[in-house]
């Protein structure tokens, strides 16, 4: 009898030891959703145990808040599920001895960073070139963008056949470089109130200014024909049309080196384009409108609040998500690809200083992408705890007139808090 008392015992000890080791503070929770901080704006948070599939905390998850840059995770899902693992640089024919092709959207040709020619090296082997511009579908800037942000390196044009990231780069040696060098009869040289002229590729340096300059510049299909001209050294043809018959397509860079320098740099221009590809790889059109309902109903069809989504990469203050539904993005990311794939596509985050982060000495880590406009700091992604549990959460905040390093630091407090005791 005694025997039996004592393992009984025992057994409650175990009980409790396992119940108690996963234990939520959401007292401490409840109390920082109680503070000055968050009295005058509108936050939502939502964390959830993948694995058990239970909502830890939840706080305004169902309401509806503008995402900034989280719209980004929506677009790596996309991407994920429509694209091949290297990026789609051409569609094209040849027929006879002339070469018709199509943008697919790939933003990596000849991109400052990426620096991509697979497209420039398969074009320069043909002799005659013809290329249709028709196949893009889209405005070149997206719903409720900001009309004077035009001269900023974050809302480059979007378009088919995208060149040098669609931006103009300009830095001073011992003289002005300029590139593309086809613009550089185009730069100014003085002290303008503005980086371009709002309606044509006329630029703007101030001969004083010592850092790397990127301005976007206006596309249209007969500038992208110079452009392509001018990098060929060769003649280009516009033509409405490709004929009949079967396309094929030029592959060009891992798509997880586009994924990934989204996620980490927030490039907007990344985002937009990706849309692009995906709507190529469906369809003959590039149009983000038909790509985005295609997801929504092949992949997120079950999604409990259905967000407005109307473009990739979160520039427009028409876009709207709940946590829950950003939630259920990432969960479905987590379900669809490695964790160590995962950690690479996510950046590691901290509130003070994302540069400095890989730190193995801390207990607990963040992947996450955040997303920011004015008076609006969004983060959502993957929290690593002490135990090495892995959960996601979406914590969102719109309408403050803090500081948005106030709101960093009230993120991260909840997070360690939770991190340190799951």
């Amino acid at each position: 009898m005694a025997r039996t008392i004592t393992l009984l015992l025992l057994l409650l000890v175990l009980v409790a030891c396992k119940s108690t080791k996963f234990r939520v503070p959401t007292k401490k929770v409840d109390q920082r959703f109680t503070m000055d901080v968050f009295k005058n704006h509108f936050s939502g948070f939502i964390l959830v145990d993948p694995q058990t599939k239970d909502t830890i905390y939840e706080h305004n998850s169902e309401k509806y808040f503008t995402p900034a840059s989280n719209t980004k995770i929506v677009t790596l899902y996309t991407a994920l599920k429509i694209l091949p693992d290297k990026i789609p640089a051409l569609t094209y024919m040849v027929k006879g001895d002339t070469l018709f092709v199509e943008g697919t959207g790939d933003p990596s040709l000849l991109h400052p960073y990426f620096q991509d020619s697979t497209a420039i090296h398969f074009l320069r082997d043909h002799a005659h070139i013809k290329l249709n511009p028709h196949n893009f579908q889209e405005e070149v800037f997206g719903p409720g963008w900001a009309w004077d942000d035009y001269q900023y390196k974050y809302s480059a044009e979007r378009s088919a056949l995208p060149l040098y990231g669609n931006v103009v780069t300009l830095f001073q040696n011992d003289s002005l470089e300029v590139l593309p060098q086809y613009f550089k009869s185009k730069v100014v040289r003085e002290n303008h109130p503005f980086q371009r002229d709002r309606d044509t590729n006329l630029f703007y340096m101030d001969p004083q200014r010592k850092d790397t300059l990127q301005v976007p510049f206006k596309t249209n299909a007969s500038l992208t024909q110079k452009l392509l001209e001018h990098a060929l050294h060769k003649k280009v043809f516009l033509t409405d049309q490709i004929p009949p018959g079967k396309k094929e397509t030029l592959y060009g860079l891992p798509a997880d080196s586009l994924y990934k320098r989204m996620m980490h740099k927030s490039d907007n221009f990344l985002a937009e384009q990706l849309l692009l590809l995906a709507s190529s790889a469906l369809t003959d059109t590039l149009n983000g409108k038909k790509v985005r309902d295609y997801v929504m109903d092949q992949f997120l069809n079950d999604i409990k609040q259905p967000p407005r989504w109307v473009d990739g990469s979160g520039l427009s203050r028409y876009n709207l998500f709940t946590p829950q539904s950003l939630l259920h993005v990432l969960h479905n990311i987590y379900s669809d690809i490695s964790k160590e794939r995962l950690f690479m596509l996510f950046p590691e985050w901290h509130a003070q200083d994302i540069a400095a982060l890989g730190n193995t000495k801390k207990h607990v880590r963040i992947y996450a992408k955040s997303g920011s406009l004015s008076n609006n700091y969004c983060l959502s992604g993957y929290l690593l705890t002490r135990s090495n549990k892995l959960l996601i959460f979406s914590f969102m905040n719109n309408h403050f007139t803090t500081s948005t390093d106030v709101i960093k630091r009230e993120i991260e407090t909840v997070l360690i808090l939770i991190g340190n005791t799951y």
